[in-house]
């Protein structure tokens, strides 16, 4: 079968698609984006964690073809996502969470590559991530990036067992965790600093 949907802002069409294969092997294999990691492969790990429609997934647990006519945010749209949600308000405008019809409108700049991340600012979790040291094999880390995004997005100020809760379902197997809740206060603090500021 043929699969049209959109992935970080752009159409993508995958052609010859299986009944039987998950959105991750779409990602990965047919369209070159190896942010979302292939771990476990039963939904128990969050490696492989995405947007769609908003929604954190589990892409491995996901069809292919439940997707037509979809948006799939991936790791490496995250920044261009962070900005083009901030560009129309975000949080600070008391207006979080992103509806159907506007993630289907998102669209990535060109001069911006959201296929591979590369020439594009941070988002603001993937900076914190990095200043807090929160990365290390960095296998968990997409996942973990996705799952804390979409929730400082719906919950700009965090409780700490808001944040256990909203990554409850990444696994993280180098760290104790620590320095993932600090890099997610980080980015928290400094969104509410940026809201202050508009």
């Amino acid at each position: 079968m043929r699969v049209n949907f959109t992935v970080n802002g752009r159409p993508q069409e995958a052609d010859d698609v299986w009944e039987g294969e998950s959105l991750l092997y779409v990602l990965r294999e047919r369209l070159g984006l190896p942010g979302s990691k292939n771990a476990c492969e039963q939904g128990e790990c969050g490696s492989c964690t995405v947007r769609l429609d908003g929604v954190p997934v589990c892409s491995c647990l996901v069809a292919a073809g439940q997707v037509e006519g979809r948006e799939v945010v991936t790791v490496e749209g995250l920044a261009e996502y962070a900005k083009e949600r901030e560009a129309h308000g975000g949080c600070a405008s008391g207006a979080c969470g992103t509806s159907v019809d506007a993630a289907r409108k998102w669209e990535a700049k060109p001069a911006q590559d959201s296929q591979t991340g590369e020439g594009v600012e941070l988002s603001p979790i993937q900076q914190a991530f990095i200043d807090a040291g929160a990365v290390q094999c960095g296998f968990c880390t997409p996942g973990l990036l996705v799952a804390a995004d979409e929730m400082l997005e719906r919950n700009p100020s965090p409780t700490d067992a808001d944040i256990r809760e909203a990554l409850s379902g990444n696994l993280c197997r180098c760290t104790g965790y620590e320095k993932i809740l600090d890099a997610v206060r980080l980015a928290a603090a400094r969104q509410e600093r940026q809201g202050e500021a508009v």
